[in-house]
């Protein structure tokens, strides 16, 4: 089975390819960044998933397409960042330190939001959802998530987006803490991945068995 992934994000190239077996094959959709992005205005990842894969599917006739949309979903913040996980900061204008990436920026924003918040009441998950399309229709939905912790401060410096904050209680480390293998282990990308894949093969096996 080939993918076409839309998405130029090599950690999440690298979270899919982890899960992939021997008899799928992962393709970047070609010329993927020539290609205007549509709005990413649903209220859920899913939703956004399904926009994104029946969008990039009409690029790539006939084939599958799979998109995603993921972020931290915070309980005591009802969810938030959520689907506003990228852009946590910016959409409050949340600008300080000038110097700062988006990163650090989303990170501050979210610990000044969660200042009287006690730690036993900082649970959080990493929450991934794939949408695989072919020609403008979705064949399979695949759900992922990490559950965990949100810390007071950052720690480890090799995290991207919240991996510093977001703790692991099992592991008594950060997501940014953790060696990549661990990491691939407990990935909300890779685990929605498998979700996928279990729906798309399951689907395409009862199609072609009628």
């Amino acid at each position: 089975m080939n993918l076409f992934v839309a998405t130029t994000n090599p950690g999440k190239l690298r979270d899919f390819a982890a899960t992939a077996s021997p008899q799928i094959t992962l393709t970047p959709l070609p010329n993927l960044k020539q290609i205007p992005a549509p709005a990413e205005d649903e209220p859920t990842f899913e939703g956004n998933a399904r926009l994104k894969a029946i969008f990039y599917s009409h690029h790539a006739p006939n084939e599958i397409v799979i998109a995603d949309d993921s972020g931290l979903e915070v309980d005591a913040l009802h969810g938030a960042p959520g689907v506003r996980s990228a852009r946590y900061a910016d959409d409050h204008h949340f600008t300080e330190p000038a110097n700062a990436t988006t990163d650090e920026r989303n990170n501050l924003y979210l610990i000044s939001n969660l200042t009287d918040i006690p730690l036993t009441q900082r649970s959080a998950r990493y929450h991934c959802v794939l949408a695989a399309a072919r020609n403008g229709h979705i064949l399979a939905i695949g759900h992922g998530a990490v559950e965990g912790e949100v810390l007071t401060a950052p720690r480890g410096t090799d995290g991207f987006g919240y991996d510093p904050l977001f703790y692991l209680p099992a592991q008594n480390k950060t997501m940014a803490e953790l060696d990549i293998a661990t990491k691939l282990t407990l990935s909300h990308r890779g685990r929605a991945f498998a979700a996928l894949i279990a729906e798309l093969n399951s689907g395409l096996h009862s199609h072609s068995s009628r």
